[in-house]
C-alpha cells in the first residue's frame, strides 16, 4: 500500500480556508482547488518562484500543477515579471486597440500557421465558446459533438459528461444547464473513430462542429491514438463541419505549434488560452481567414469583451512565446519531463497494484489502474503489462482511494501535485536538478 497519510493542514491555511468559507462558495473559487477528491484541505499560498510554491506559512514545495498550465517557463519568471511591471506603468487596459495585441497576433500566426487570423478574449472558456458560436454561424447547423470526459470550459453545451473537475465531484452534468441546451450537444468516447463515424452517418448534415483536447488533459493525459485526430480531420471535411481543436492546455506545452504541429494535422479552428497569456488571465481562438470574415465587425458572428487582449496579458504572454522559441528550448523541456515520468516508473517499478504512466511533452498523469486491453496510444505509456489508458471509461476506473493517498504523501514530503486522478501534471522549465532529486525522494517514498 501507498505510504503516507494526511498532511496537516498549516495554521494559517486552515484560518484562510475557515474565513474563505463564509464568504467563497467551498471556499475556493474553482472547485478542484477544494481538495475533496484527495482529502484533507487545500494550502493557501503565499508566493511561488521557480518551480518552487511556498504556503501561508512559509513552506515550500516543488510544484507540477503550474497553476494548471501556464507557467512552462517557472513561476515569476524575470523577464516576464519585467514585461508586466513596464506594461502596467503605460495603464493596465484601455479598452481601446495596441500595437502589443497585433504582435501578439503575428507571433501567435508564425507558431500555429493554422491561426491565420485570432482574436483574443480573456479566458480559454470565452476562446471555446466563441469558437464554438463561430462554426455554427459558419455552417449554419446546431450540433456540437465532444467526448465524453472533455472539458472544455463552462459554456452550458460543453458541460455534458465533462471531465476535469465535474469528474472529481462526480457531477459530470451541471445543475442549472437546460436540456435544450444539452441536446445540441452530441457525445462520443475519446479515441473512437468508429464511434464518430457512425454519428456522423447518421447525423453529419447537423453537425456543426467537433470539437476536441487534441491530447486529452481534463481525463488526465490521455494521447491520441495513431487513427484519432486524422481520422476526425476526414469526417469532418468530407460533412462540411468544422474540426476545433481545444489547445488551451496543449497550446505551446506539447510542442511550440502545439499538437497540430506534434501529430500533424491541421483543425479549422483552434483555441488557446493559459501560456499564451503568459499565466495572466487570456484567450485567443483562430483559423483560416474566410472562417475568421465571420467574425463581427467583419461579420454577422458577434463576440466582443472589454478586456480582451488587456495590455498585461499581452506583454506576458509576447514575453513568454518569445522565449520558448529559443532554439533547445524543448529539447530541454523534454528532458525534463522525461525525468519526472522516469522517477515515477521507478518508484512504481515493484508496486503490486496495478498503475499507468503517461506523457506527451511536458504533461503526465500517473494512473492507479492498468488501462485498456486493447488499442494502443502514440506516445510513450507503461504500467505493470502493455494496457494504457485511451480514454473516459479506463480512466473512470481508476483507483481514487489510492490516488488520494499517493497525493497527501507527496504533499506530505514537499512535492505539490495536482488534486485530482483526472488533472495532468504540469513540467516547467524552472525543474532544475534539486527540484527534481527532491520529486524523485518523495515519489520513493510514497510507496
Amino acid at each position: 500500500m501507498l505510504a503516507g497519510t494526511v498532511r496537516p493542514v498549516t495554521n494559517r491555511s486552515a484560518e484562510l480556508f475557515t474565513r474563505a468559507k463564509q464568504v467563497i462558495p467551498g471556499g475556493v473559487n474553482s472547485p478542484v482547488r477544494a481538495f475533496s477528491s484527495v482529502g484533507g484541505e487545500p494550502l493557501f499560498i503565499r508566493e511561488a518562484s521557480g518551480a518552487i510554491l511556498t504556503d501561508a506559512d512559509g513552506r515550500d514545495y516543488v510544484d507540477y500543477v503550474g497553476s494548471w498550465g501556464p507557467m512552462i517557463l517557472g513561476h515569476a519568471h524575470p523577464a516576464v515579471v519585467q514585461a508586466v511591471q513596464e506594461a502596467a506603468a503605460r495603464g493596465t487596459s484601455y479598452g481601446a486597440p495596441t500595437e502589443g495585441e497585433v504582435e501578439l497576433a503575428e507571433l501567435i500566426a508564425e507558431l500555429v500557421p493554422s491561426m491565420e487570423v485570432s482574436r483574443l478574449v480573456s479566458s480559454g472558456t470565452e476562446a471555446t465558446m466563441a469558437a464554438i458560436r463561430l462554426a455554427r454561424g459558419v455552417t449554419q447547423r446546431d450540433l456540437v459533438v465532444k467526448c465524453i470526459g472533455g472539458y472544455h470550459g463552462g459554456a452550458d453545451y460543453l458541460l455534458v459528461r465533462a471531465g476535469s473537475g465535474a469528474a472529481t465531484l462526480g457531477a459530470p452534468d451541471s445543475a442549472g444547464v437546460p436540456s435544450a441546451i444539452a441536446e445540441t450537444t452530441r457525445l462520443v468516447p475519446y479515441n473512437d473513430l468508429e464511434a464518430v463515424s457512425a454519428l456522423f452517418r447518421d447525423q453529419g448534415d447537423k453537425i456543426a462542429a467537433v470539437i476536441v483536447e487534441p491530447v486529452a488533459g481534463n481525463m488526465g493525459c490521455v494521447p491520441p491514438n495513431e487513427r484519432w485526430l486524422a481520422g476526425l480531420r476526414t469526417l469532418t471535411s468530407d460533412a462540411g463541419a468544422l474540426l476545433v481543436f481545444d489547445e488551451v492546455m496543449t497550446g505551446f506545452r506539447v510542442a511550440l505549434g502545439g499538437a497540430q504541429e506534434r501529430y500533424g494535422v491541421q483543425p479549422d479552428l483552434t483555441c488557446l488560452g493559459k501560456i499564451v497569456g503568459g499565466g495572466l488571465p487570456v484567450g485567443a481562438y483562430g483559423g483560416r481567414r474566410e472562417i475568421m470574415d465571420h467574425v463581427a465587425p467583419v461579420g454577422p458572428v458577434y463576440q466582443a469583451g472589454t478586456l480582451s487582449g488587456n495590455p498585461l496579458a499581452v506583454a506576458a504572454g509576447l514575453t513568454t512565446l518569445r522565449i520558448l522559441r529559443e532554439p533547445g528550448t524543448y529539447d530541454r523541456l523534454e528532458a525534463i519531463a522525461a525525468q519526472v515520468e522516469d522517477a515515477a516508473r521507478e518508484a512504481l517499478s515493484g508496486a503490486s497494484f496495478p498503475w499507468t504512466v503517461q506523457r506527451v511533452g511536458a504533461m503526465l498523469t500517473v494512473f492507479f489502474h492498468s488501462g485498456s486491453e486493447s488499442g494502443s496510444v502514440r506516445e510513450r505509456s507503461g504500467s505493470t503489462d502493455s494496457r494504457s489508458v485511451r480514454g473516459w471509461d479506463d480512466a473512470d476506473r481508476c483507483d481514487r482511494d489510492r490516488f488520494a493517498r499517493w497525493h497527501q504523501s507527496l504533499l506530505a514530503h514537499g512535492v505539490y501535485w495536482p488534486p485530482s486522478q483526472f488533472e495532468a501534471a504540469f513540467v516547467s522549465l524552472a525543474h532544475d536538478g534539486s527540484a527534481l532529486a527532491r520529486t524523485a525522494e518523495a515519489m520513493r517514498a510514497a510507496m
